[in-house]
C-alpha cells in the first residue's frame, strides 16, 4: 500500500511567500546589482572620505571633493588616452592581415580563417562599446549607482545604528563587525586590483615602447584589463604583441615574448606582494571559478561583482552570520 504524504499549511503558505520573494529578487535583480556595485565604490573610497572629514570637513562635502577628483581624474584619462586608443586600434585591425603575411603562416592559416579574425576584430569597437554601456545598463543607471554610493558615504557614521534598529538590537555588534570586515575586505581587494592592473599597463607600454612595438597603447590596455584574470588574462594579452613582434622580426618576436615573462616575474614576485600585501586572499582557482561563474550568469557585469560577491559571502560564513 502506498505511504500517504500530507503536507501542512504552513508548509504550503511558506513554500508560496519563498516563490514570491524569489521572484521579487529577480524583479529587482537590476537594483540589487547597482546597490552591490555602489558598496564596492563605498568600500574603495570610504578611507579617504573619513580623512578628509577628519579635517574638520563635512562629510557630505568630503564626498563631493572625492567624487570631483574621482570625475576629473576619469576625464582627463579619457581626453588623453581614449583619441589615440581608436587610432592605433583602428590601425591595428587594418594591418592584421600583413603583420600574419610578415609572420610568414598565411600559406598554412587558410584566408578564411584570417579573415574570420579580422571581421572579429573590426567588431571589437562595437563590442567595447556594448560591454561598456551593459556595465550600468544606462545613464540612468550609472547616476543611480553614484547616489547610492553618495548616500552610503555620506551617512556611514549613521549606517550601523540604523541597520540594528532594522535587524535588532540584539545583532548590533555582530552587524557592525560584518560591515567593517565587508568594508575593509572589499576596500583593499578593489584598491589593489586596480592599482595592479595599472601597474601592469604601464610596464607593458614601457617595455613596447622601449622594443619599438606598433600599437603599444591598446596591447598595455589590454594587459592591465586582462589582469583581473589570473593565470589565463596574461597569456591572451600576450599574444598579440608576440605575433606583431613576430611580424617585424623573430628577433623582435622573442624580445616580445620576454617581456611579457619579465612582466609576469615582476608581478608574480614585486607587484603583488606589494601592491596586495594589506589585501583579502582569494585564491587564483577560486578568482577563475568566480569570474566563470559571474560572466555566465550577468556578463560583464557579473565578472564586475563575481569576486566582491564571493568576499562577501566568505566574510559573513567567517562569522557565521548567515547561520544567525
Amino acid at each position: 500500500m502506498p505511504r500517504k504524504i500530507e503536507i501542512s499549511h504552513r508548509t504550503v503558505v511558506f513554500t508560496v511567500f519563498f516563490l514570491i520573494f524569489v521572484w521579487i529578487l529577480f524583479r529587482i535583480r537590476e537594483i540589487i546589482l547597482q546597490f552591490f556595485l555602489a558598496l564596492v565604490i563605498t568600500a574603495i573610497l570610504n578611507p579617504t572620505v573619513t580623512r578628509l572629514s577628519k579635517r574638520k570637513i563635512p562629510r557630505g562635502a568630503s564626498v563631493l571633493v572625492v567624487y570631483f577628483i574621482l570625475f576629473g581624474l576619469v576625464g582627463l584619462s579619457i581626453a588623453a588616452l581614449v583619441p589615440a586608443l581608436i587610432d592605433q586600434t583602428t590601425a591595428f585591425i587594418n594591418n592584421f592581415p600583413k603583420v600574419i603575411e610578415n609572420i610568414g603562416i598565411s600559406g598554412v592559416v587558410s584566408d578564411q580563417i584570417v579573415q574570420q579574425f579580422v571581421t572579429q576584430l573590426g567588431r571589437l569597437p562595437t563590442q567595447v562599446a556594448k560591454l561598456t554601456v551593459s556595465v550600468f545598463s544606462n545613464l540612468i543607471s550609472l547616476v543611480g549607482v553614484l547616489v547610492f554610493a553618495f548616500y552610503l558615504l555620506s551617512e556611514r557614521e549613521k549606517l550601523d545604528d540604523q541597520l540594528a534598529e532594522l535587524i535588532g538590537s540584539k545583532k548590533r555588534d555582530l552587524i557592525e563587525k560584518n560591515i567593517k570586515s565587508i568594508e575593509d575586505k572589499l576596500g583593499s581587494w578593489a584598491r589593489g586590483q586596480l592599482t595592479l592592473m595599472f601597474v601592469v599597463g604601464f610596464a607593458n607600454y614601457i617595455g613596447l615602447s622601449l622594443l619599438g612595438i606598433p600599437f603599444a597603447l591598446p596591447l598595455s590596455v589590454l594587459a592591465g584589463l586582462l589582469e583581473i584574470v589570473p593565470y589565463i588574462g596574461p597569456v591572451i594579452a600576450a599574444i598579440p604583441a608576440v605575433l606583431i613582434g613576430l611580424g617585424i622580426s623573430p628577433v623582435m618576436g622573442f624580445a616580445t615574448a620576454a617581456l611579457a615573462f619579465l612582466v609576469q616575474q615582476l608581478e608574480n614576485y614585486i607587484f603583488v606582494p606589494k601592491i596586495m600585501e594589506k589585501s583579502v586572499g582569494v585564491h587564483p582557482v577560486i578568482t577563475l571559478f568566480s569570474l566563470a561563474i559571474g560572466f555566465k550568469l550577468l556578463g560583464i557585469i557579473g565578472i564586475l561583482v563575481a569576486v566582491p560577491i564571493f568576499i562577501t559571502l566568505q566574510v559573513l560564513l567567517k562569522t557565521n552570520f548567515l547561520r544567525e
